[in-house]
C-alpha cells in the first residue's frame, strides 16, 4: 500500500502530494532546495522551519478514506 503524503508550505494553500518519502525528497532536493540536512528534518518529524529551511514546511499523511 502507498503512503501518500502531503506537503504543506508556508505561504501556498494547497499541498503537493507524494507517494512516499522518496518522492517526496527528491522534490524537496532539487525543486524546493532545500539542504539534505532540512529535507530529513522534514521526513522524519513533519516539521521544518528557519532557520534550517527557508519557509516553514509541514508534512500531513493522507487518511486512506480520502481516495474513497
Amino acid at each position: 500500500m502507498i503512503r501518500w503524503l502531503d506537503l504543506l508550505t508556508e505561504g501556498d494553500s494547497h499541498p503537493r502530494r507524494f507517494d512516499g518519502a522518496q518522492s517526496l525528497r527528491a522534490y524537496l532536493l532539487r525543486i524546493e532546495r532545500l539542504s539534505e540536512e532540512a529535507a530529513d528534518t522534514l521526513i522524519e518529524n513533519g516539521h521544518v522551519a528557519p532557520p534550517l529551511a527557508r519557509r516553514e514546511y509541514r508534512l500531513r499523511p493522507v487518511s486512506p478514506s480520502t481516495f474513497q
